[in-house]
């Protein structure tokens, strides 16, 4: 499914979605193909499930025009021996 489609059923929501097409430009993640898993109306809900999710899963809102992610490299971990 493509983020236009989403975004026309499910308006102003936050979505929890599987990834399954994406590309890397520039540090820059876009995805191009997604299954939504599940919808949701509350803000809390949907961050407790982004905080959960793993690997390809993701919640986003629907209010953004595109789906992107930064990519930011982590060099190391801070207080680590």
């Amino acid at each position: 499914m493509k983020w236009e489609e989403v975004r026309n059923l499910y308006p102003d929501r936050f979505v929890k979605l599987q990834i399954l097409k994406s590309r890397i430009e520039h540090q820059t993640r876009y995805i191009e193909d997604m299954a939504v898993i599940q919808a949701f109306d509350d803000e809390k809900e949907a961050t407790r499930e982004l905080v959960r999710s793993k690997d390809d899963v993701l919640v986003y809102h629907t209010g953004k025009d595109k789906i992107e992610i930064q990519i930011k490299q982590i060099f190391g971990f801070r207080g680590a021996i």
